[in-house]
């Protein structure tokens, strides 16, 4: 088959024959399953389950077979009918245990008309008190929202921080205006039932994010399931009123299929509890619609390797059935597009009261649900044994009449009595009712006493406390007291971090990516990337269920600061404890250094003088400052009026713990003069290579500033001592002393010098008399020329030599020991005009010590 004429009429403004020389329209369908449309040289292919990209979120029933659907539906409706089957005990305990709350007046009739119907109100207390502390705690009126930065603290992202803080919650307090109600239902289900969810979702009607809450029975997961995450199915039981059904049929959301009118039908569970709350379940005009979530290899849409083959893996998937027809509504992904492992997403929160074996948790009316029937039980008792006490019956003839009939007699009234014979008394015989016992009113105090304690419910006694007991001795009674309800609180803390998480994906992903303007007095709401820096966290404190617990650990904390106030930051602390006790404007009633701007030296002066804190900044003039605030802390007008203040010692000490930080900063600046390179932020993480390295060169840098320091301070004390008068005569005496001393040793040299002349010339004249008389001798030898005169002579001239070696001797010593003598008067005068010189050093010091 194929068409060759266009589909569509010519654009106004356009003939025909303008359009003759557009390409034809061929479509060929030889399969069913597979259509061609060729435009030109451009071919389409259109097969059943090929879809493109743009269409992820598609409808997928609209293109599935109604066989399949049809067999979908039975057997997801057959789980979902197990799914009941398996929590049916859970359930019957707390549609049973909801009677126990006394909402519902009860007339009764047995054992006898207007019997006593009060209920005793344990559990109702134990609910609203568990409500009302849990609100206060995670919802205060700033806002449900903190953030937390991810990664190193910058300026940048404690900004980004502040920005998300404040757009979350506005969006939770003013734009979504249903989750506080919705919050305050839900910890009331929570409660009582011990499961609450809520589901987080995109509101396109609304165009905005939603987070609401469904109670427990209608949430039904497989009772065996550990989590919400893992369980295999996620079944949500909603109700939709027909033109609820028609718009979303309208809106594409639902297929275009008839579903009739809605039928009527109540289950027992639905209407027993639409009968314990007081109300009547008659009739429903809505449509029961199952939406779950599950995992499933859909015909068609399986899960494919890389190879193109089915894996057999089931992939999430939502599937909503309406419940009377069993029609299949729609079938939707349940994945990012962008997430390769296909994992499930999550669009429900569970909140948790007591974990038990299965997946529902278990709730007051589980807990202290048998305490309150006991309670309810022995109430009833003694205010009926009351009634009848006070009102007793019995027996009366039968000829006995009482005037007015046999109505109760009323205070100060007094009746006519027709008796038929004898007296009164012997024609009436009064049952013996007993006074209501007091074993029973023992009984149920202590019951109601066990049932509170169990719950968590139970007023702390003040009295057993001394007034001098230590901060941890009742911080200790709080907690044992407290320990249940702080493990609840902190399963709510979790599970609202879970919800924050969902609502914060859902607003980032629908906001601009840059600011849509730049206000000039307050921030810029976030934007996309804001969100990416920081984590949203509720405002609540896991750790401390009450105000109460909190403001002890506080005092605690308090405490320890006395001790060592050093090692605190008072003012901080101090703030978080105003804000803990819910005083507003703790920041200005508390400024911290933190608050801090930067100021010149002289309004710090002014700061520091009144008690304010103040703070210095890294990229500030610190030499300037400092030479400000020593000239104050210097000058002798401050001196005599901060003699005369009784803070004087606080005061000094803030001027000189300021001073201090300013040094810190000149001391890091003089180091990166020397090192000649910007050194890292303070604070600043960084590799533990880098650490090293930095220390090395941090090790150079302050070496070369010990020397350059060392070297200054001996030029500025030369210089002070150059300007001293007294120090300027004492060196002219020392220069005086000194050239005499001078003097006297080159005498002693010139001395000395003479004195060895002296000794050589002896020398010289010895040797040559030594030589005169060596050639006497040797004549003498030759003119004898026997061989005992030439012995003789031999020995004389040996003795003569020896002779003159020993007066050489003799020569040196002397020379020798002149000079040693004219060497020890040099020193001797040295030491002397040294010492001259100490003493004199010393006079001036004297003196000033006088």
């Amino acid at each position: 088959m194929a068409i060759e004429k266009a589909l569509n009429p010519a654009p106004m403004g356009l003939s025909p024959d303008d359009m003759s020389m557009e390409p034809a329209i061929e479509i060929e369908i030889e399969d069913p399953e597979r259509v061609e449309i060729g435009i030109g040289g451009l071919e389409i292919v259109l097969e059943p389950g090929k879809e493109d990209d743009d269409d992820f979120n598609a409808n997928l029933a609209e293109s599935m077979e109604e066989d399949d659907l049809t067999e979908l539906a039975s057997d997801l409706i057959g789980s979902f009918d197990d799914d009941i089957s398996s929590r049916k005990d859970w359930m019957q305990t707390y549609v049973d245990g909801l009677e126990l709350l006394g909402l519902k007046i009860e007339e009764r009739t047995e054992p006898w008309p207007g019997a006593c119907g009060v209920y005793h109100p344990m559990l109702s207390e134990a609910l609203v008190r568990f409500q009302a502390e849990t609100m206060m705690e995670t919802f205060p009126a700033a806002g449900p929202v903190k953030t937390q930065i991810i990664g190193m603290e910058t300026v940048e992202k404690m900004e980004a921080a502040q920005r998300v803080k404040d757009d979350m919650n506005y969006e939770l307090t003013e734009v979504m205006v249903e989750y506080r109600p919705e919050h305050e239902r839900m910890l009331w289900g929570l409660g009582l039932s011990g499961n609450a969810f809520k589901k987080v979702y995109f509101d396109p009607s609304l165009d905005r994010q939603a987070s609401i809450y469904v109670p427990a029975e209608d949430v039904v997961v497989p009772y065996g399931a550990s989590s919400l995450e893992t369980a295999e199915r996620v079944t949500h039981v909603m109700r939709k009123t027909p033109n609820e059904m028609r718009k979303l049929q309208v809106a594409g959301f639902y297929r275009e299929i008839e579903l009739g009118d809605p039928v009527d039908t109540f289950d027992d569970v639905e209407k027993k509890i639409a009968e314990k709350m007081g109300f009547k379940a008659s009739s429903d005009d809505r449509y029961k619609i199952l939406e779950m979530h599950v995992d499933l290899d859909l015909p068609g849409y399986e899960d494919k390797d890389k190879d193109g083959e089915p894996t057999g893996i089931a992939l999430p998937y939502v599937v909503t059935i309406e419940k009377h027809t069993q029609e299949v509504l729609a079938i939707r992904r349940n994945w990012h597009p962008e997430d390769e492992l296909k994992q499930k997403r999550q669009h429900f929160v569970h909140y948790p009261y007591i974990p038990g074996f299965g997946f529902y948790a278990f709730g007051l009316i589980h807990l202290i649900g048998a305490f309150a029937k006991s309670g309810t039980s022995l109430i009833r008792q003694l205010v009926d044994a009351g009634t009848l006490s006070n009102l007793p019956g019995g027996f009366k003839t039968k000829g006995l009449r009482v005037k007015g009939d046999d109505t109760p007699i009323a205070p100060a009234e007094w009746r006519d009595v027709d008796v038929a014979s004898g007296t009164i008394k012997d024609n009436i015989m009064a049952l013996p009712y007993k006074e209501p016992s007091q074993v029973l009113y023992s009984l149920l105090g202590t019951i109601v006493e066990e049932g509170r304690r169990f719950a968590s419910a139970a007023d702390l006694k003040v009295s057993d406390m001394s007034a001098q007991s230590p901060v941890g001795t009742t911080l200790a009674i709080l907690e044992r007291t407290l320990k249940v309800m702080s493990a609840v609180q902190a399963r709510v803390h979790y599970a609202m971090k879970q919800e924050f998480k969902l609502l914060k994906n859902i607003i980032r992903d629908y906001t601009p990516e840059e600011y849509d303007y730049e206000p000039t007095d307050a921030m810029p709401h976030a934007k996309r990337s804001d969100y990416d820096m920081v984590e949203v966290i509720p405002v609540s404190d896991p750790n401390a269920a009450t105000m109460s617990q909190k403001v002890v650990q506080y005092q605690a904390v308090l405490q320890l600061a006395q001790t060592a106030p050093q090692l605190y930051d008072l003012p901080l602390l101090h703030r978080q404890m105003l804000e803990v006790l819910g005083i507003k404007n703790a920041a200005k009633l508390v400024p911290t250094e933190e608050d801090q701007k930067p100021t010149d030296p002289v309004s710090e002066n002014m700061d520091m003088f009144t008690g304010k804190p103040v703070k210095a900044f890294i990229y500030q003039d610190h030499a300037a400052h400092i030479t400000v605030h020593m000239s104050a802390l210097q000058d002798p007008i401050t001196a005599q009026i901060l003699g005369q203040n009784p803070q004087a010692q606080l005061v000094s000490a803030a001027f000189m713990a300021h001073i201090m930080e300013h040094f810190a900063f000149q001391y890091r600046k003089n180091i990166e003069d020397k090192l000649g390179v910007p050194y890292p932020e303070p604070n600043e993480e960084m590799p533990e290579e880098m650490e090293i390295e930095i220390s090395r060169l941090a090790a150079a840098g302050a070496q070369k500033l010990l020397q350059a320091n060392q070297a200054m301070m001996a030029q500025q004390q030369a210089q002070q001592q150059a300007q001293d008068p007294i120090v300027q005569m004492q060196q002219q005496e020392l220069q005086l002393k000194a050239a005499e001393v001078q003097r006297k040793a080159q005498k002693d040299q010139t001395d000395a010098q003479l004195k060895a002349a002296q000794i050589e010339n002896e020398k010289m004249r010895i040797q040559q008399q030594t030589e005169i008389e060596g050639a006497r001798i040797s004549a003498q030898i030759a003119k004898d020329r026997t061989e005992q005169q030439f012995k003789q002579a031999a020995q004389a001239v040996e003795q003569e030599i020896q002779g003159a070696r020993l007066g050489i001797q003799i020569a040196q010593q002397k020379e020798q020991q002149a000079s040693k003598e004219q060497m020890e008067g040099t020193r001797l005068g040295v030491q002397i005009a040294q010492q001259l010189v100490q003493q004199q050093n010393q006079k001036p010091e004297q003196k000033e010590s006088k």
